[in-house]
């Protein structure tokens, strides 16, 4: 039976966790086209090559032209999925190649601003796209806004914002000098699980954050951040408190999962847990050279 829509996004938002999230080529390869076989060892050099060919290929039809895609920063002044012909029916491929144009966080920023492919979006009162500081090495990646964060335009300003900042601090770190994103820059109706097709559509905008801000290490808050970031199913009990890493372009960087402010704040006596995470964390941060200032 055909796959639903619902079940064909969740096989590519898997694929995208798996890292793969371009295509090779317009144009399959043509493995039927004319070879020659290369001469037997010790044979006569004078022996006339044997020619083998397969059935002769159907003519492929040329792929329709694509859309001039702008080059240079300076080419996004303005980005909507208007301009983007071949995907403008489909809102994953239009994050796709929105997220893939973008060159800096602020075009990256316009461009989930303007975009219109998310149905969590519809619903939302604010895009909540990042606070911190873009200059620091140092990013946090929670799971989707809540009530405060949707009316604020700004990740973690509610009660689990106000612990968080509190156990930043104990590590001598505040918002001046970390960088803090969601996987989701849209909350959902009633705090309600998004559905995999709605957290497809965030998943390539979340992976061009990260390239683009170029953190020297992760720290991701939650079960959710750590699914969607890292793609492992694992409860985050399981996880907490491991070094894992996560690939930007050549460069493999250190990775802490931890709990959720909100958890903490349901579980008071996990914070220990947390706190010991957040050790760690400031241990490696002393090996990378990385200060508060940094």
């Amino acid at each position: 039976m055909p796959a639903s829509r619902e079940e064909t996004l969740s096989a590519l938002n898997w694929l995208i966790e798996a890292g793969a999230d371009e295509a090779i080529g317009d144009v399959a390869p043509d493995r039927f086209r004319a070879t020659t076989n290369p001469p037997v060892e010790g044979g006569s050099k004078s022996a006339t090559p044997i020619t083998v060919r397969g059935p002769a290929p159907t003519p492929a039809k040329p792929p329709p032209p694509r859309p001039q895609r702008p080059e240079g920063p300076r080419a996004l002044a303005s980005i909507t999925p208007s301009n983007i012909a071949p995907l403008a029916t489909d809102g994953f491929g239009s994050a796709l190649e929105l997220a893939a144009m973008c060159q800096s966080l602020s075009q990256l920023k316009e461009a989930l601003e303007s975009f219109q492919g998310s149905e969590l979006k519809k619903h939302a009162q604010n895009t909540v796209f990042a606070d911190g500081n873009p200059d620091s090495r140092i990013m946090l990646i929670g799971e989707a806004p809540g009530r405060d964060e949707d009316a604020a335009g700004l990740p973690f300003v509610g009660r689990a914002g106000k612990l968080l900042d509190k156990m930043m601090e104990a590590i001598g770190l505040n918002r001046s000098t970390f960088y803090i994103i969601n996987v989701l820059p849209w909350r959902p109706p009633d705090n309600r699980n998004p559905d995999p097709a709605e957290v497809a559509m965030c998943i390539p905008f979340l992976r061009r954050h990260i390239e683009l801000a170029q953190p020297k290490i992760l720290i991701l808050l939650g079960a959710v951040s750590a699914r969607h970031v890292l793609g492992l199913n694992d409860g985050i009990m399981k996880l907490r408190g491991r070094w894992l890493e996560y690939r930007i372009g050549t460069e493999m960087i250190p990775v802490m999962p931890t709990l959720h402010p909100a958890y903490l704040l349901r579980q008071p006596a996990h914070k220990k847990l947390a706190w010991r995470d957040l050790q760690a964390v400031a241990d490696r941060l002393d090996e990378l050279g990385l200060s508060a200032k940094d």
